[in-house]
């Protein structure tokens, strides 16, 4: 990880007329860091992550991606990430190469590179012999894998990633972590969100929102420690149980 902030976040809200789902959050992310954004559902953490692609503007505060401004900057951000939802991400009635052709194509790769680096990942995930295959044929662990290498296909600097394990299983989450460690390591930055707090532990920090605020940011070891806590997940109960608003 290195000192290069690459998110800055300060005071950020979002209301939906009345209701305030992200209220004044502030915090910096650095190169090539491992961040994780934790908080119950309805806590406000896919918000803000909306407003950090790009996808949705904030009704005030401040925030840069990449150098661009949230307001102003919103499609230079988009081109300049990766981006993985909770709701898979490829298209299920393309094959295999489709999809990565057609992401390539998105953010205008040449051919050889598309074909390149198609050969690449094919090779990485050991799919090779699935590449001409729907999408839909294919296991869900295979699936989430495949959506990673696709939303960092163009090498972008900071990939975003919302719960992007859901419902796999934990030897593939792990296969899935390992794949976040190697991007990681190149330098590209992670913000991801989860609701196992088994993978907290594998973030550099990690920040906890409860009603659409920041109530805890720091190292997994230091957060442990400050709520004299043997696990996050009891770290991450000892402040849900502060919410106050419902979940979605």
């Amino acid at each position: 990880m290195q000192n290069e902030k690459v998110i800055t976040v300060n005071k950020l809200t979002k209301k939906f007329g009345d209701f305030t789902a992200v209220d004044h959050i502030s915090f910096d992310v650095f190169k090539g860091e491992i961040f994780g954004f934790l908080g119950a559902n309805g806590a406000g953490k896919t918000t803000a992550m909306r407003m950090l692609c790009g996808l949705l503007f904030p009704s005030s505060g401040e925030a840069t991606v990449a150098g661009y401004d949230v307001y102003k900057e919103n499609e230079k951000i988009k081109k300049s990430i990766g981006y993985m939802s909770q709701k898979f991400s490829l298209y299920e009635d393309l094959t295999v190469k489709e999809n990565m052709q057609f992401y390539g194509g998105i953010y205008h790769m040449t051919e050889k590179y598309i074909k390149e680096k198609t050969a690449t990942i094919l090779k990485q995930l050991h799919l090779e012999k699935e590449g001409n295959l729907l999408v839909k044929s294919l296991p869900l662990g295979w699936k989430q894998k495949l959506a990673f290498a696709v939303s960092i296909f163009h090498e972008p600097g900071i990939v975003f990633l919302d719960e992007p394990t859901g419902g796999v299983d934990p030897v593939t989450r792990r296969e899935f972590w390992n794949m976040i460690y190697e991007a990681s390591d190149r330098g590209t930055t992670i913000f991801v969100t989860t609701h196992y707090m088994d993978e907290a532990e594998y973030c550099n920090r990690v920040t906890i929102m409860v009603d659409g605020r920041i109530d805890a940011l720091d190292t997994p070891s230091n957060l442990k420690k400050n709520y004299n806590a043997s696990s996050m997940d009891e770290v991450f109960l000892i402040l849900a149980r502060k919410a106050v608003r419902a979940a979605d």
